[in-house]
């Protein structure tokens, strides 16, 4: 009895921490749906109010930390002409929860008109709203020409 037990609450407790990754996971995905249409109305959707959106940029004198505002990403992603066509391809989730807060690690390249811009890793961190939504509340990304 007490093993019929344990296995249950073993089952039901991986079936909700999968659950909670399947909706972490669905955030960033409809994130890229409303980035590559270039959807800003969505985009603001799946991000908190108060986001915080930074690039990490390493040159010749050294790392640099950019701090992006979101308005000024949503414009220019509203701004972006109708004939170049983007893709940011995730090529990995790493996903980690604990209650209401979530990190996810992706790592990505980034394509302009099918061709190779550069690539990088995203992190995200994500809360559970009072709505029981997940929101992006931090992005940084890092962004490296991809050597050929």
């Amino acid at each position: 009895m007490k093993k019929s037990l344990f296995l249950l609450v073993s089952l039901f407790a991986i079936s909700s921490s999968f659950s909670q990754e399947n909706e972490v996971r669905k955030c960033i995905d409809d994130f890229f749906i409303a980035f590559h249409l270039k959807d800003t109305t969505q985009l603001k959707k799946m991000c908190h109010e108060e986001i915080i959106m930074c690039t990490v940029s390493t040159k010749n004198k050294g790392t640099k930390l950019k701090n992006d505002g979101f308005d000024v990403f949503l414009k220019s992603i509203a701004s972006i002409p109708s004939n170049v066509i983007f893709l940011e391809k995730l090529l990995d989730y790493r996903i980690e929860i604990d209650g209401d807060l979530a990190h996810v690690w992706t790592p990505y390249e980034f394509f302009v008109n099918e061709k190779l811009s550069h690539q990088g890793v995203n992190s995200f961190t994500l809360i559970k709203e009072y709505d029981n939504l997940w929101k992006i509340v931090y992005i940084i990304d890092t962004r490296k020409m991809k050597s050929l």
